[in-house]
């Protein structure tokens, strides 16, 4: 019996979250038909081991997915500009527990990142999230290829552990009453690509279509730059989020 962990709770919505679609300027041009972060990051790091670059981080005996899939955004980020930083096994249960109160019960992703985007976690600090509407592919395409992948949250169908610890891809199942958290940072005219369990899964579209409940653009404190984004209307976001504290 597989010891494999989920962890995710079932999404919650706040008015006040930020929507992707807001930012997109007309400009921005369509996505394109494929794009695969993780392939960047292995050339950068010259590294392409997923099972050294984005380790288990408990989620073997802990339903800490949703930090997990952080701390796999964050060796993401670092990877693309050419440093590698792994964030270590103890930070990231100590983070779980404390945002549980010390009880291994799981967590929302809401929850995670809006902790993430007012405390630093093993020395980063968002800027800011956004929500995407993940029945828009176009969007989620634009926000792998542009912020180096996506914080997503899925229904866990039955099949998932079976087909992960078989290497193939998950695919539409019955609904089970499980959730969980992964980072997605590839996709093509198949399906996307995952992070996930110290490893890679690849999904197919109509996974996506039947199981994904809920999905985030991260923007890296990078994004305050100037053009780091061309198309991305930064400008909006910065006075959305000064609405949002008052």
């Amino acid at each position: 019996m597989s010891s494999l962990r989920f962890g995710k709770h079932p999404p919650k919505h706040d008015y006040r979250t930020l929507r992707l679609k807001n930012y997109l300027g007309a400009e921005l041009a369509p996505p394109p038909a494929s794009y695969d972060v993780l392939a960047r990051v292995y050339q950068k790091l010259s590294a392409s081991d997923p099972t050294q670059l984005f380790p288990m981080d408990g989620n073997d005996t802990l339903g800490d997915c949703t930090i997990a899939a952080l701390a796999h955004a964050i060796t993401t980020y670092n990877g693309l500009v050419g440093t590698q930083k792994i964030p270590a096994k103890q930070a990231i249960v100590k983070l779980y527990m404390h945002l549980t109160g010390g009880v291994d019960s799981g967590l929302s992703e809401l929850e995670v990142l809006n902790y993430w985007r007012k405390t630093a976690f093993s020395g980063e600090k968002i800027y800011a999230y956004t929500s995407i509407d993940v029945k828009n592919r176009t969007h989620i395409q634009q926000a792998i290829q542009l912020f180096g992948g996506v914080y997503l949250g899925f229904q866990v169908q039955e099949n998932c552990l079976q087909e992960f610890e078989a290497r193939q891809p998950w695919v539409p199942g019955k609904l089970t009453n499980d959730g969980h958290a992964v980072y997605a940072v590839a996709y093509d005219a198949a399906g996307v690509t995952v992070l996930t369990w110290g490893n890679v899964q690849k999904a197919t579209w109509e996974w996506w279509d039947a199981c994904v409940d809920e999905a985030y653009a991260i923007l890296p404190a990078e994004a305050s730059i100037a053009d780091f984004t061309p198309g991305f209307d930064f400008a909006q976001l910065q006075a959305d989020l000064a609405n949002v504290a008052n």
